[in-house]
């Protein structure tokens, strides 16, 4: 009966077509044209943040060391030691360590700068992946 008659492989046969393989691979490289720039500057904003979160701890270090003292320090290096005000009151350190620039940060020799100004006003800021972090 149905010896004679052969049946088509094309009804039984499993997988994809080379067509179904070609449109995957070329919505993956349409995908991946998207997302790679989406994720290329990702290290680059990391370290700007981490520059910004610095500086404005090293702000608030600043601010206090001010309260306590009733003066701004003249560097840095300052807020890492305890010390006694005026009125005989002890403290500090303010801050551990001055923290360093992120790693990678272009200059990588950079530090954060300090600078008084006239009264009782400071200049924080670090410079590096053509983006500077300041405060005020």
């Amino acid at each position: 009966m149905l010896r004679g008659k052969r049946r088509s492989g094309h009804k039984n046969d499993k997988g994809f077509t080379l067509i179904e393989l070609l449109i995957v691979v070329a919505i993956i490289g349409i995908l991946a044209t998207i997302a790679i720039p989406l994720f290329q500057n990702i290290q680059t904003r990391a370290r700007i943040a981490k520059a910004q979160a610095d500086v404005r701890s090293l702000a608030s270090s600043v601010s206090m060391y001010a309260a306590h003292y009733g003066t701004v320090p003249t560097a840095l290096g300052q807020m890492t030691v305890s010390g006694t005000n005026p009125q005989g009151v002890t403290s500090g350190p303010f801050m551990a360590a001055i923290p360093t620039t992120p790693a990678g940060w272009t200059p990588t020799n950079a530090i954060y700068s300090y600078a008084t100004g006239t009264g009782d006003t400071f200049t924080l800021s670090g410079t590096g992946d053509s983006t500077t972090a300041k405060v005020p």
